[in-house]
């Protein structure tokens, strides 16, 4: 037996590393799988998703920043396309009051710079106008408020509902397009 460990001892050794270079080719395998599929559902047609969020976007150019709180975003795989579920969304533009939202779910549309967002929604414009709806389209540089669903909007003196909304906020002007009901408030002089 000694003689034969003295003869073959080379091929022992070998083999031997042959058995631990296999063990951990084996075992780093396992690792190499899980993390592919770790990968795999990430990114599996959904993109990034993240939970309990707070994002801020500022653009000196346009003199526009917003800020979007959510419990979870997805981020489309091509980074065009922002989901937000439970949100509030606050939008500062220079010079006119912010613009305050929250509501079930939104999209922000990179490319075409438009918000939908959906699912009782509760706006408020400066510290005066509440704004009630379940849909509502945020476009041309978040100038443009729209919608073609029921909505409510209250001032200091009145409340206004009816169906379908276009806003122009770098103009100040809202209609209510169509079966619109006005209330007005108690205080109010009309001269």
């Amino acid at each position: 037996m000694k003689i034969l460990l003295k003869r073959h001892w080379p091929l022992l050794g070998l083999g031997a590393l042959l058995l631990i270079v296999g063990f951990y080719l084996a075992k780093s395998g396992k690792e190499l799988v899980k993390t592919t599929a770790l990968l795999k559902d990430m990114v599996s047609g959904e993109g990034l998703k993240l939970k309990d969020i707070h994002y801020r976007q500022d653009d000196p150019e346009d003199k526009v920043k917003w800020v979007l709180d959510a419990q979870e975003v997805q981020l489309s795989e091509d980074k065009k396309i922002l989901r937000f579920y439970d949100f509030d969304l606050k939008v500062e533009t220079e010079g006119r009051p912010g613009l305050k939202v929250s509501g079930k779910r939104g999209d922000f549309f990179k490319d075409s710079n438009k918000i939908e967002l959906w699912g009782d929604l509760k706006g408020f414009y400066g510290n005066d106008y509440e704004i009630f709806t379940e849909y509502l389209l945020v476009s041309n540089n978040l100038e443009r408020l729209s919608t073609d669903k029921p909505v409510r909007i209250s001032g200091p003196f009145f409340t206004v509902e009816g169906r379908g909304l276009f806003a122009d906020l770098a103009n100040d002007t809202i209609k209510i397009l169509s079966d619109v009901t006005t209330t007005l408030k108690e205080g109010l002089a009309i001269q």
